[in-house]
Parts: structure tokens; sequence; C-alpha cells
């Protein structure tokens, strides 16, 4: 349009040029040979200057309404502009301060900003066991009998719904790169007489989580404080190291899998991550140490009842500092990766005087998309001395010496996994697991002190209700797992799956007097759960 009106307003101009000079022209011919004219020729010349004047008026209207025009064009797009940004602006406003229709989004938004996301679900499981532990959701791998109980030979089958949870997530954007959040998580699974500072901080009413964060996306940076999964625990693929995503294995047993990395205590942690792809963090983490043993040449100390608002039925190690765990994690395009390390300490007080020994681990993981979206496998390691407590089968930490001094265990854990997704409905998985611990014996006199002793007596082992000792120590707990998710209803008021699991566990123990005894378990559990957010 803009070059029409550019040729148009050439044509005009060049017209009264050419009108200008015609005039001039036909004036002066006029004024010199006006005698000469005849009245038919100044007739015609006259209507020639009337033609010419119409063609510059056309000329001229069609400009200004090509003008008029592209005035018009150009208010309806500023128009246009200026009700899709009051449109917009609008919607927002209505989003944030109602409920959110998507059956697919359970969240709230309160106030100027806050969003409110419930969660959790309703089980109804069975437990079948092979060996009598009596235990409810959670095996207790390193507590399998052996064949001096009575409940060698007793099944055990046992219903539950204590795994049931509600959880609560809280969020709010103080601008456009800062967020804080809270999240809130508990089930029913604790008892009074077992609430500990141990590996899952089972206290009653029964936490599960309670955490801040605060995230600032521009500059990569993310704070946590509160009780969670250990920074040692593997991340889902795709989200580096954050919170809420951690991979935990897929079945009902609480206890998760032999082999399994975890602890959910107290923890403070840093975390910075560059361009979503490499994530370091730093975490400090409640400390508690799981001490075999108590037997030494001189009277020593390394434990005391709970106290004030702890269980006074149990015991707590004496701890001077949290644990120390970094991790790297990095995500290039392919797979997802960790590495970590462990530092902890452990005390003891002996004839009068503090000891202070170190404990470390080491540890690596991995997830690759084998198949994107169909079928992942899975990797985690970890190896070091007073770890014990950060694995599913509760192997001990530390022993205690002749000398009443506490000695690290050296500890190995594995875990490989493989988790298909055939279908939007169906969740299939497999475990193999292993957690091993070296001995760490000591001989005075004959007698034997420590993990694992040569000495340790295990005649009475294989008898039922024997009256010879059975003392050995476990040498290693190795599982074989594997089951489904069935999701056989997705709908406004929720998810509904069921899904099976079968276990087998081996639990060996070190060579003693009269032999090294072993003992296994099959475990098999069912689940339905409702999820209605």
């Amino acid at each position: 349009m803009t070059t029409a009106c550019i040729a148009l307003m050439g044509a005009a101009t060049a017209a009264r040029a050419e009108d200008a000079a015609s005039t001039t022209k036909h004036k002066k011919a006029a004024s010199a040979a006006a005698t000469a004219a005849t009245p038919t020729q100044i007739v015609a010349t006259q209507a020639q200057i009337d033609a010419l004047n119409k063609q510059i008026q056309a000329l001229q209207s069609q400009l200004q309404a090509l003008a008029t025009q592209q005035d018009t064009n150009a208010k309806a797009v500023v128009e246009s502009r200026a009700a899709a940004e009051k449109a917009a602006t609008a919607a927002t406003q209505i989003a944030q301060q109602q409920k959110v229709t998507d059956p697919k989004d359970n969240s709230l938004r309160l106030g100027k900003g806050l969003k409110l996301t419930f969660g959790g679900f309703i089980e109804a499981a069975t437990i079948y066991r092979s060996r009598n532990e009596t235990a409810d959701m959670a095996t207790p791998y390193n507590s399998i009998p052996f064949k001096n109980s009575s409940n060698y030979d007793r099944d055990e089958f046992r219903g539950s719904a204590r795994q049931s949870r509600l959880s609560l997530l809280a969020e709010t954007d103080v601008g456009p790169d800062t967020h804080l959040g809270a999240y809130f998580e508990a089930d029913f699974l604790g008892a009074g007489t077992t609430s500990n500072s141990g590996q899952s901080n089972s206290y009653v009413p029964r936490m599960r989580h309670g955490f801040l964060s605060a995230d600032w996306n521009d500059t990569g940076w993310h704070l946590l404080a509160g009780q969670t999964f250990s920074l040692v625990t593997t991340d889902k693929l795709g989200t580096g190291i954050t919170p809420r995503n951690e991979l935990l294995p897929a079945g009902p047993d609480a206890q998760y899998a032999v082999g399994f990395d975890w602890t959910r205590a107290w923890t403070f942690r840093a975390t910075k991550d560059w361009d979503k792809k490499y994530w370091l963090a730093i975490a400090l983490e409640g400390p508690q140490a799981s001490i075999n043993g108590s037997t030494s040449l001189v009277s020593n100390s390394n434990t005391n009842p709970g106290g004030s608002l702890l269980n006074a039925t149990a015991n707590y190690s004496t701890d001077i500092a949290p644990d120390l765990v970094v991790k790297f994690a990095a995500e290039p395009g392919y797979g997802h990766y960790e590495l970590f390390g462990l530092a902890r300490e452990f005390q003891s007080r002996v004839a009068g005087q503090n000891y202070t020994e170190t404990g470390w681990g080491i540890g690596a993981a991995a997830v690759l998309p084998l198949m994107p979206k169909v079928l992942d496998f899975q990797a985690s390691t970890m190896v070091g001395q007073g770890v014990g407590r950060y694995a599913s089968a509760g192997l001990p930490d530390v022993t205690v010496n002749p000398y009443g001094r506490l000695s690290p265990l050296t500890e190995v854990t594995a875990l490989a996994g493989l988790v298909a997704h055939p279908d939007a409905d169906w969740d299939l998985y497999a475990y193999y697991g292993l957690e091993q611990a070296d001995s760490k014996a000591f001989t005075v006199a004959g007698k034997a002190y420590g993990y694992g002793n040569a000495l340790s007596v295990n005649t009475g082992c294989y008898t039922e209700n024997s009256s010879l000792a059975c003392t050995g120590n476990t040498r290693s707990i190795r599982e074989v797992t594997a089951g489904y998710w069935w999701k056989f209803y997705h709908g406004n008021m929720g998810t509904m799956q069921f899904g099976m699991q079968a276990e087998y566990l081996r639990r060996d123990a070190f060579q003693g007097v009269g032999g090294s005894p072993s003992t296994d378990d099959t475990v098999v559990y069912s689940a339905f759960r409702f999820y209605p957010f």
C-alpha cells in the first residue's frame, strides 16, 4: 500500500508540472500570436487544460483515500493488540484468584499468589512372608530368623492400610525467578515404642517429609531445610538434584529394596545448577550411628536412652557433628549420572576420655533410558566404612573393639533394576540388590570381640530352640524382586491401581564355630491404591 501511495504522489506531481509547463507555453503562445489564433484553437486548448485539471483532482482523491485506509488499518492493529493484552491479563487474574477446574490439577490458589497442592493415597495392602518376622509393610531384612527360631517354620500373613499417605505442597512466586515452597507428608506406620532417629526418623505421628525450599532460577541457586530424603538418594532422570524427585524402588515395600541407599532425616542443603545440565550440592544431615556389640575389656559409653521429647525406650548414639554429603549430577543429553561422597563422625567415651572415629563413603548412580518413556535401566552403588545406616538392609555402621572404642565396618551396597512402561496403564519392574559387610574381628586371650569373628559360636543356629549359642553376625543380604502396577481407572475422581510384588531374600552369616548359617524368606505383597488428587 505504501508503494502505491508513492506512485500516485509521483503521478500527481508530474501532472502538476506538466500542467504548469503547458499553461505557461499556451500563455506565451497566446500572447505572441493572439491575433493569429482562431476561436476553434482557443476552445481546444482550454479543453486540454480542463482535462489535465480533472486528472490531477482524481489522483489527489485516490491519494487521500489510500492515506485514510492506512490510518484505519494502523488504528485497528493497535486496538487489536490492546484487546489481546487485556484479555490475557484478565485470564491470568482469574486463574490466580479462582480454583483451577482442570481435573488433572489438584491445586488451589489463595490470596495473591499462594498455590496449595494436595496429594497422597489410600492403600489397602496384604503381606505374606514364608518366615514370620511379625512386621508390617517394611520388611526387616536383617532380622530373617535362622533355624534355631520357631519363627523359621512359620508363615506370616498381614493386612494393612497404614502406609496410606497425606501430603501438602505450598508454593509462591516472589518474582519471575524467585520461588518459595514448603512440603509436608505423613503416613501411619509409626509405633510409639519404635520411634527413633535412625534411618527414617520414625516418630509418632510419623512425619515422612517436612521441609522449606527456596529457588533462584536466574542464578541457579537452591536451598532446602527440614526433613527429607538424604542427598545420597538417587534422583529421577530429567530432574538433576531436586527434592520430591527421588527415584524410589517401584514396589509397596516401605523398606524399599536391598541395596537402595537412603535415609529420611533432618537436612540443610545448598544446590547450584548450570543450565539445568549440571548440579553440585552439599548437605548437612542429621546423624545417628548403628552400633554392633558393647562387650570390651574396659567400660565404655557410646549410647544413651532418649531424653526430653525423644523415645525413652530407644538408645541414641552420642553424635558430635552432622553427616556431610556432597553430590555432583549431570544430564549431558543422554541419561542421568551421579557421584557423591559421605563423611561421618562416631564418638565413644572410654576410661574418662572421648574418642572419635571417622566414617566415609563414596557412591555413584546412573539412570539410562534404554527405550525413552518405555524402558529405563538404573544402577547405584556405595562403598565405605560406617555407611550401613544409609542402606535398606540395616547392617551396622560400627562395632566395639576390645578397648571400648568404635571401629567403622567396611561395607558395600549395590542395586540394579529395570522399569518398563508398555503403556499408560502398566508399570513393570525388577531389581537385584546386595549389601555386604567385611569382618572387623579382634581376639584377646582367646575371646572373640568385634564383628564377624571366626570364634563366634554358631552351633545352635541349625536346631529349633537349641540351648547352644547362635551368635553369628550377618555378612550379606541379597534380594531379587519383581512386580507390577496396573492403573485400571483414570478419571475426574483420581486414579485407582492394583499391584503385586514378590521378593526372594537371602541372609548369610560369617563363618564361626559350627559353620556359617544362612536363611531366606519369600515375601509377596499386594496393594490397592487410590490417588484422589
